[in-house]
């Protein structure tokens, strides 16, 4: 996935109000940007990080500048905008990629299903064969070495794992993809310190057969690619 247009760098200042972040840069001094990130983004949005941000043709948004990218004290790109995780995984699995994904004929994203009213982020369907239904998800969270999903209580999450489950019980095939977003992750783990009720439902989804695969991004100010298949620890 390439930007569209050129990110422009500045110095993080503080994050508040949930989607709101200053930022300070020679150019412009200090301004607001819209973070479209739902989480806590601990260790991610930190004072004196540097940040890249997008700008808008929409001359009638509020704030026209949109935080994309972070760079940690130890020089890690990390993506903050959460949109862009279905756009990188769809790209992927559009270009053989995730090899755990390919040969299938049709590409479908956002399409309603489900006993709770959900939306799926991939679909995938072929002639002959089980309709594979794939959950994306974006993993930031970094502590001591290992990478955590997710980084605050999720219920929306909760939802989307049942509604796996439900999937795989009926003869598709389900998918919960988490899409590493954070240059100093290796690996993923359910964050059970964080949200138990969502590691737990994990587990009985891969003990009921739902497929938990992990892939990790290569950031740059010009462009996110998926790179390599990172190990998830499940249990």
């Amino acid at each position: 996935m390439k930007f569209v247009n050129s990110l422009d760098k500045a110095t993080l200042l503080k994050r508040y109000k949930r989607f709101l972040v200053d930022l300070h840069c020679p150019q412009r001094g200090e301004f607001t940007v819209h973070c479209a990130n739902t989480g806590k983004m601990t260790g991610c949005a930190d004072a004196g990080f540097d940040a890249y941000y997008s700008t808008s043709d929409n001359n009638k948004r509020k704030y026209p500048h949109s935080l994309e990218l972070t760079k940690n004290s130890q020089g890690a790109f990390i993506c903050v905008n959460t949109n862009h995780a279905n756009h990188v995984a769809s790209e992927a699995i559009e270009q053989g990629v995730i090899c755990e994904l390919t040969d299938y004929q049709y590409h479908q994203r956002e399409i309603k299903y489900g006993q709770e009213n959900s939306r799926i982020d991939i679909l995938l369907t072929s002639k002959n064969r089980p309709a594979c239904y794939i959950e994306v998800k974006s993993v930031t969270l970094l502590e001591d070495k290992q990478g955590y999903f997710p980084d605050a209580q999720t219920l929306r999450g909760q939802k989307h794992i049942r509604e796996l489950i439900t999937l795989k019980s009926q003869g598709a095939r389900a998918v919960l993809l988490f899409i590493v977003m954070h240059e100093g992750i290796e690996s993923v783990t359910p964050a059970k310190h964080i949200d138990p009720k969502y590691a737990s439902l994990l587990t009985q989804a891969y003990e009921a057969g739902v497929e938990v695969l992990a892939y990790k991004a290569a950031i740059s100010e010009h462009e996110i690619t998926l790179s390599h298949p990172v190990p998830v620890n499940v249990g």
